[in-house]
């Protein structure tokens, strides 16, 4: 008797790669749905903005500069993005930005240093930092060896390039110096006039300063007050015995 065989069923392979679209399509607006959710949730969002070595800028400044705010999106802050813009303050000297999920941004700026300080046109004591912005020392506090720039213009060039000076000279070196005049001339447009608490007068140039500082020290540590230049070539002249005011014969043209 002949054996029969029965017919094999064909796959329905349509049917199968139809199902897994649906299942694929199915798993992706699950995703989408999540996602959604998720970032609709106070999860993603920013819940704590902090500021660490901020002395001398504001924490308005700070946001501002940043961009960042309470609520926004914790995952589209560019943490190069917000350093880079927090470092456009003339204040700031570099910004280090940390996120820490949930929802936490920490900000650790190095600010410029102050060099010295100058009296606003309402008599207020600003801090002169090393970038040349001026800043508020009200809730700051003062540093009682730097020095007072008087009679400066706000928009002297050389006013910034003193102040970069001072940012190089050691603090010891600058802790004798009380005031710094600009005194121009032609010879030397950068001319300043120092005064120091040991009572010596000093005439220098911003570009010579950084160099002619350590007689200035040297002097000032052996000598008897009185007047020092620090020109093309180094002088020291003691004030006469008992001359308090060295006077206007002092203010030579270089």
């Amino acid at each position: 008797m002949p054996k029969t065989r029965m017919p094999l069923l064909k796959e329905d392979k349509p049917s199968k790669k139809m199902s897994r679209k649906i299942t694929l399509i199915l798993l992706l607006l699950f995703i989408a749905l999540l996602a959604v959710i998720f970032f609709r949730s106070s999860v993603s969002k920013i819940t704590a903005i902090n500021f660490q070595g901020d002395k001398y800028t504001t924490r308005e400044n700070l946001l501002a500069a940043s961009g960042l705010k309470i609520g926004g999106q914790f995952f589209a802050v560019s943490g190069n993005s917000v350093q880079n813009a927090v470092e456009e303050l003339k204040t700031v000297q570099e910004a280090v930005v940390k996120k820490d999920f949930p929802g936490v941004i920490t900000i650790s700026i190095k600010e410029y240093p102050a060099v010295a300080y100058e009296l606003d046109q309402g008599g207020a004591l600003e801090a002169i930092l090393s970038s040349g912005a001026a800043v508020s020392v009200e809730n700051t506090g003062i540093a009682v060896e730097k020095p007072i720039l008087t009679n400066w213009k706000p928009d002297d060039p050389n006013k910034a390039k003193l102040c970069q000076a001072l940012a190089e000279i050691p603090n010891e070196l600058t802790s004798d110096i009380s005031e710094i005049v600009p005194s121009p001339t032609l010879s030397f447009p950068d001319r300043i006039k120092l005064y120091t608490r040991s009572r010596f007068e000093v005439i220098t140039a911003i570009s010579l300063l950084k160099d002619k500082v350590g007689y200035l020290n040297q002097v000032i540590e052996t000598e008897q007050p009185g007047l020092i230049k620090m020109l093309e070539a180094d002088s020291y002249v003691p004030f006469p015995t008992g001359t308090e005011d060295p006077g206007e014969n002092t203010d030579t043209q270089e």
